[in-house]
């Protein structure tokens, strides 16, 4: 069952026109091979389309095309080579791949100005050159956008660039289309798998048709929801969709600030109660170190700005963006408050990816709560089973690196707990009491039971636990 539901004043289609029925083996490029590019191209060329990935970066595609992922990802590489085995997917840093193929989709980044503004240098470059392409191409072709862009990008700047630089008409020579993803990192092959809706902003109703065709194809025998819309509409959805979600994080954790000041009070409790109302959900109501990764910070900074150039009130988000920015810190007041000072103090930190199964660091609590604790000479070590690396090339000697939990734990004065990778969760009091000093845990992901760790004799400190006296 596909919902279709179509811009306002607009019918829905029930036939395709001509130019759309003769694409029906479909071959696509993906231009932009990060996150969102390689799990995209990964995932059609298994599902049977012929994909050819794009990218400048010539040691990036020299790696994929040998089936090594720059990212991490579970099960990446294992589709990653099945798909190269399967003559279905190459990857190229030539562009005129985009003549062999049919449907183009732009996942290049939209990295933050130092205004919290998007900068769209990358999408503008890319759209440049399939519009000097499509001057060569006698076959109507669509260009879908799965880049994060501010509303009216596709109209206002992709929409003139492709007509001038092809020299044809969009609607008669080619289609465009916005089709913002909600892919979660570490979980990117599953949402792809079975999304929980496909949005298409469409320039007109042939090329949201088109795309329409295309994912009923790839997505056959299941029950996907499609929402057909315009343009702005499909870039202001992704938007509104993160902004939310941090707002909802951000929320629970300023109440978790009134629990830590009050006697007996327990946000998990908290958040268990009114996730029970339908209207809130218990989604998104983990109280913690703050939200981290490339989407959610980016695009509330964004829509901060954009709100500001627009002269609307942008205040509500500025303030979840000021609360996560300072949730990290927290723990180094703990950290403080049980040890006097952190001068010459073993912390140990478990965690750096800003979540589990992935390596990611961008924005990463991790990161903040490193900083704080050189700036107080504490002697930091590291650990993470995947992003011990990458924090490597940042911190470099000023801290210390461990590549097992008991190395990272041993002598130290006390752990925090960033990230709740499933290898931390299985921990038990014994093994912090054997390689520690004195055991004192801050639990900035809540994995623990508090009362079975206390009555170990650990200190255990949990965001939103309320006051213990250390």
């Amino acid at each position: 069952m596909w919902v279709n539901q179509g811009p306002i004043g607009r019918p829905l289609a029930t036939l395709l026109t001509v130019s759309v029925k003769k694409m029906n083996n479909y071959s696509v490029t993906v231009i932009g091979l990060g996150y969102v590019g390689i799990t995209m191209s990964v995932f059609l060329a298994n599902k049977g389309v012929n994909v050819i990935g794009i990218d400048i970066d010539y040691d990036k595609v020299k790696h994929l095309s040998a089936g090594i992922s720059p990212i991490y990802e579970k099960n990446i590489e294992k589709y990653l080579v099945k798909a190269l085995n399967d003559k279905k997917l190459s990857f190229t840093t030539d562009y005129n791949a985009v003549l062999k193929t049919n449907i183009s989709f732009i996942t290049v980044g939209t990295p933050s100005n130092p205004d919290g503004s998007i900068n769209i240098n990358y999408v503008k470059n890319t759209t440049k050159s399939i519009g000097e392409l499509l001057k060569e191409k006698k076959d109507y072709h669509l260009i879908v956008t799965r880049s994060t862009v501010i509303p009216g990008t596709n109209h206002n700047v992709i929409k003139p660039i492709l007509e001038k630089n092809s020299g044809k008409r969009i609607g008669k020579d080619f289609g465009l289309c916005m089709n913002p993803e909600f892919l979660k990192e570490g979980n990117a092959m599953k949402d792809l798998e079975k999304p929980s809706r496909i949005v298409i902003g469409e320039f007109d109703k042939n090329s949201g048709d088109l795309l329409e065709k295309f994912y009923r194809q790839v997505y056959r025998g299941l029950k996907i929801p499609i929402i057909r819309t315009y343009l702005s509409t499909a870039e202001l959805i992704k938007y509104a969709n993160n902004a939310f979600l941090a707002t909802k994080i951000s929320f629970i954790n300023m109440i978790s600030r009134i629990c830590d000041k009050l006697t007996d009070c327990d946000i998990n409790t908290i958040a268990y109660a009114i996730g029970l109302d339908p209207r809130i959900s218990p989604l998104f109501l983990r109280a913690g170190l703050g939200y981290g990764g490339s989407c959610l910070p980016k695009d509330v900074k964004a829509l901060i700005s954009f709100l500001n150039m627009n002269n609307l009130d942008s205040s509500l988000l500025y303030a979840v963006n000021r609360i996560n920015n300072t949730q990290p810190l927290n723990v180094i007041k703990i950290c403080e408050q049980a040890l006097q000072t952190l001068k010459n103090k073993k912390i140990s930190i478990l965690g750096l990816a800003f979540k589990p199964d992935t390596d990611d660091i961008r924005n990463s609590p991790s990161l903040k709560i490193i900083d704080e604790l050189i700036h107080r000479e504490a002697h930091v070590t590291l650990y993470d089973p995947k992003a011990v690396d990458k924090v490597k090339k940042i911190f470099a000697e000023k801290i210390s690196y461990s590549y097992s939990v008991h190395q990272c734990i041993n002598q130290a004065d006390c752990v925090i707990i960033a990230t709740e990778w499933d290898e931390f969760k299985k921990l038990t009091p014994q093994d912090f009491l054997k390689s520690m000093k004195k055991p004192i845990i801050i639990d900035g992901r809540g994995i623990y039971n508090h009362k079975e760790f206390r009555e170990k004799g650990i200190v255990y400190k949990r965001i939103g636990l309320g006051p213990y006296k250390i």
